[in-house]
C-alpha cells in the first residue's frame, strides 16, 4: 500500500553555519564596534544578545537573512519576548521548532479527512503518515496539504509504493 510521511525537519548544520556567519558579520561591522552583540546557539535554542533593542533587531535581521540564504525556512522559528539583562543590555531567545506539534498534526488529519480523498492519515509521534490505494491520490493529497498549510513548514518524505 503506497504511503508517505508529513514531517517538519530543520537542518541543524545549516542553522549552526548561519549563526557562525552572523557572528562573523556582527564582529566586523562598524555599527557594532565595541558592543556585545552576538548570537549563541544551544540545543534547538538560539539566544541573541545586544546592547539595545535596536541592535538586537539588526542582529535578528542579519540572522534571518543568513538562514534564508542557507535554505532554512524561517517559519520554524518561535520568538520569545525580549528580556532586559543588566543595564541597557537585552537578550531574546529563539526556539527552532522541529517536528509537527500535536495541534497541527490533528489539523492536518482533519483536513485530509474532510477532503474526501480515499486515503488514511494517522499521527505517528511528530509525523503524520498518509497511506492510500493509488499513488495519484497520494500526490493529490500532497498538493492539497501544500496549498492549505502555509503557517508552518512541512516536508513530505518516505514516499513508498
Amino acid at each position: 500500500m503506497p504511503s508517505f510521511d508529513i514531517v517538519s525537519e530543520v537542518n541543524q548544520v545549516e542553522v549552526k553555519n548561519a549563526v557562525d556567519q552572523t557572528n562573523k558579520e556582527v564582529s566586523t561591522r562598524y555599527d557594532f564596534k565595541g558592543s556585545d552583540a552576538r548570537v549563541e546557539s544551544g540545543d534547538k535554542v538560539l539566544t541573541l544578545f545586544a546592547d539595545a533593542e535596536f541592535q538586537l533587531e539588526q542582529v535578528k535581521d542579519i540572522l534571518l537573512g543568513k538562514l534564508a540564504k542557507r535554505g532554512v525556512d524561517v517559519r520554524c522559528l518561535d520568538y520569545a519576548k525580549l528580556e532586559k539583562v543588566s543595564g541597557n543590555k537585552v537578550k531574546q531567545a529563539i526556539t527552532v521548532r522541529v517536528g509537527i506539534e500535536t495541534e497541527l498534526s490533528k489539523r492536518i488529519v482533519r483536513l485530509i479527512k474532510d477532503s474526501k480523498l480515499k486515503v488514511q492519515a494517522s499521527i505517528q509521534g511528530e509525523a503524520v503518515r498518509v497511506s492510500g490505494a493509488k499513488r495519484d491520490i497520494l500526490q493529490d493529497c500532497i498538493a492539497m496539504v501544500r496549498k492549505e498549510i502555509t503557517d508552518f513548514p512541512v516536508q513530505f518524505n518516505n514516499f513508498r509504493d
